[in-house]
């Protein structure tokens, strides 16, 4: 018995180069990108895949985040069978007026489709192939305690599998890509509020029996509620007949005594066009409801870690950046991990933080203009030229970072300058 407590010991502190909490896309593609450096690397996952998230609609510029880290054919080849949808733009509908934009006549090179994807599919087929290239996963362990940050890592995790379930494990490096878990963010205490209000969303996957030949199931939906402009719906569809629909406001709108099926049906049925679409759709399981999902965080790195994706800052479901923000983290971060255990210095904040948050903050900007109207009147406005509409769907399409759009490199002061023209 000692001699198989001591083996069992031995196994459990094994030293690996990088640690990972989460096996999200952030944590695929960051384990992906390092094992192929030729360094262990280890995921902590709490939960089991398959398993339900948010997050369905991918950005163009996700496929070249995929591609760097070698994990792109897994979703094209499979995209198929498991009911992903082709995606290569974005529409829009409020109080009886469209608007849509095609991704491939976009002002930024790059990707210009991508796919609707139901994230249990999706995030399995990733993390398998992460797994498949030599990233060690295990499913049902919750990072319980950061013991030890230099100078080197050191956790507690516990193993729901077992009665004894407590062990620790070492490495050189830490990634928090725990996503709306938020591990180290709760466990180092580095937790800021959000400056954006607190929002409340209701959602479900319905069969949708959607037969308008005027719907274009290549293309998100996104419907400005005609009664409350802080008020939308996403509508996305999948290749097997089913969508992801949902509803997003601050708590106030939602204060009738209703089921979160029930909320959302009432919702759907204040927008004619959406209810129109719909009028066929049975939901095809549980609706769920979060509330108060923004978060941001006083360190993006420190000592011998770093926080990816959501675990950092999630802004809003809006524009579907959180997939693309976690994408960035991860094909920032994993270079500069390299860097670092070959010995030479890094500048986590210059490197990391600084580049991250400029496309973070890209996003930003139009979230809050959308919650302003302001860039709701940008997206609706029909007089647009041909290099406008190009720079606004690079943005919609993901591409936060491309400095040469106008739209990005000055955000602010031009989307403010383009919503006054538009009014």
């Amino acid at each position: 018995m000692e001699i198989l407590n001591a083996m069992t010991a031995m196994t459990a502190m094994k030293q690996y180069d990088v640690i990972i909490i989460g096996a999200g896309p952030s944590g695929s593609v960051a384990g992906a990108m390092l094992v192929k450096q030729g360094y262990s690397v280890l995921i902590l996952e709490k939960q089991h895949f398959p398993r339900f998230s948010i997050g369905e609609s991918l950005l163009p510029q996700c496929m070249a985040f995929l591609e760097q880290a070698e994990l792109e054919h897994v979703l094209t080849e499979h995209a198929e069978q498991v009911n992903f949808q082709f995606k290569n733009g974005a529409a829009f509908h409020k109080k009886g007026k469209s608007s849509s934009f095609n991704f491939t006549e976009k002002f930024t090179n790059g990707p210009g489709t991508t796919f609707q994807v139901k994230r249990d599919a999706f995030d399995k087929l990733l993390a398998d192939e992460t797994e498949r290239k030599g990233v060690e996963i295990r499913y049902g362990h919750q990072v319980d305690r950061v013991d030890k940050l230099e100078p080197e890592v050191v956790l507690t995790v516990s193993n729901e599998n077992k009665t004894d379930n407590s062990y620790q494990v070492k490495g050189k490096f830490l990634l928090d890509a725990s996503g709306f878990g938020r591990v180290l963010p709760r466990l180092l205490k580095l937790d800021l509020p959000s400056n954006f209000p607190v929002r409340h969303s209701f959602f479900s996957h319905f069969i949708d029996g959607i037969d308008c030949p005027d719907f274009d199931r290549d293309k998100i939906l996104i419907t400005v509620n005609p009664n409350h402009s802080d008020v939308w719906y996403w509508l996305i569809p999948f290749s097997d007949g089913t969508s992801s629909v949902g509803v997003v406001g601050v708590p106030e709108r939602f204060e009738q005594p209703l089921s979160e099926i029930d909320m959302l049906q009432f919702f759907i049925d204040q927008d004619p066009n959406l209810k129109r679409l719909l009028n066929n759709a049975k939901p095809t399981g549980q609706a769920r409801s979060i509330k108060g999902y923004s978060a941001n965080v006083s360190e993006l790195f420190g000592e011998n870690f770093a926080l990816l994706g959501n675990a950092g800052e999630f802004l809003d479901p809006v524009f579907s950046s959180g997939v693309t923000i976690a994408m960035k983290s991860a094909v920032l971060a994993a270079p500069l991990i390299d860097k670092q255990l070959s010995g030479e210095s890094v500048n986590w904040q210059v490197e990391y933080a600084k580049p991250l948050k400029f496309g973070v903050n890209t996003f930003r900007t139009f979230v809050e203009a959308w919650y302003d109207e302001s860039f709701q009147n940008i997206v609706f406005h029909d007089q647009h030229d041909e290099k406008i509409r190009a720079m606004i769907s690079s943005i919609l399409a993901g591409y936060a970072w491309d400095k040469s759009n106008p739209l990005v490199a000055k955000s602010k002061r031009r989307v403010s300058v383009l919503a006054q023209i538009c009014e």
